[in-house]
C-alpha cells in the first residue's frame, strides 16, 4: 500500500474519532445506505463473514447495516466511506488473510489463523 493511501486512512479514522467525541464538526454528514454497504463489500470480493472480520464488526452488525435495520456510526461510517472511495487501500490495510499470505511469502512460515 502506498504510504499516502495509508496516511489518508489514518487521518480519516482520527477525524472520525474527533467528530464522535464532539471535538470537531463533520464537513458533511455521510449517509450510508444499505445497498452501499453491500456494494462496498462486493467491490472487495468478500463474503459477509470475511468483510465483518476485516473491518472488526460482528456478522449480525453487518447484516443489520445491509438490511437497513441499523446505520453504521462514527469510525465505522468513516471507514466505509474510505472503502467506497478507495477499496484497494482499505483491503491492503485491513485484510488479514492478504497480510498472512504476504508474511508467509517473506518468511516461509505458515500463515497464522
Amino acid at each position: 500500500m502506498k504510504d499516502s493511501d495509508f496516511q489518508l486512512l489514518v487521518t480519516s479514522v482520527r477525524q472520525a474519532g474527533e467528530i464522535k467525541r464532539g471535538r470537531m464538526k463533520p464537513a458533511a454528514k455521510i449517509e450510508v445506505r444499505p445497498e452501499d454497504v453491500k456494494a462496498i463489500r462486493s467491490k472487495l470480493s468478500k463474503s459477509q463473514s470475511e468483510f465483518a472480520l476485516m473491518i472488526g464488526v460482528s456478522v449480525s452488525t453487518l447484516q443489520n447495516w445491509e438490511q437497513g435495520r441499523r446505520q453504521p456510526e462514527g469510525p465505522a461510517r468513516a471507514l466505509l466511506k474510505v472503502a467506497s472511495m478507495n477499496p484497494s487501500a482499505v483491503a491492503a490495510a485491513l485484510d488479514t488473510v492478504q497480510e498472512a499470505r504476504h508474511t508467509t511469502t517473506e518468511t516461509g512460515d505458515s500463515p497464522r489463523r
